[in-house]
């Protein structure tokens, strides 16, 4: 694998917290305000569900159905490729991270036991602990509460609520990198 492709040559950055937090929310407006400033981000969204990308009456279902290990669906707008694992294990970030194209910055939702730099998104309210804890990689928390006295000094604390200020975090770690 060139090192092009790898993740230590990729800048990644994993959004990681409860259901239900805001990462999708969050997410969505980093993404905008990062493509209006003409910076081309990927996005790897985990899911541990099944994933249905085509209604199963059309044809590229029907052929994967039919034993076909991948199938490109292509179009003039968009195109996309799905491998049918067929009991094969999930492929390791790595191997994902290497079949997208190099972007200036790659967020990662989920994968949260991958070893990468994370920003947390955490609201009390959700009724569950908070995941930095636990967790050494988390570089920052985006939060709608104040920061907590215990929580290490090298871990950046954000407002949630003025999503700009993640904004401008990040935008200093890309420009940093």
């Amino acid at each position: 694998m060139q090192r092009e492709n790898s993740a230590s040559a990729r800048r990644v950055l994993g959004v990681v917290g409860r259901s239900g937090s805001g990462k999708t929310t969050l997410l969505e407006y980093l993404v905008t305000q990062l493509a209006e400033q003409g910076r081309k981000i990927n996005i790897v969204k985990h899911s541990h569900h099944d994933i249905e990308l085509e209604p199963p009456s059309k044809d590229s279902a029907r052929l994967r159905r039919a034993g076909a290990a991948e199938v490109m669906i292509a179009s003039p707008y968009r195109f996309a490729v799905i491998r049918e694992l067929r009991g094969a294990e999930e492929p390791g970030m790595e191997e994902q991270l290497s079949r997208l194209a190099p972007a200036d910055l790659t967020l990662i939702e989920g994968f949260k036991t991958w070893p990468m730099p994370k920003l947390e998104v955490f609201r009390r309210s959700v009724g569950q602990t908070p995941l930095y804890l636990d967790d050494g990689s988390i570089v920052a928390v985006a939060s709608d509460e104040a920061r907590p006295a215990e929580l290490p000094a090298s871990v950046v604390w954000l407002d949630l609520n003025h999503p700009e200020q993640v904004l401008a975090w990040l935008s200093e770690r890309l420009n940093n990198f």
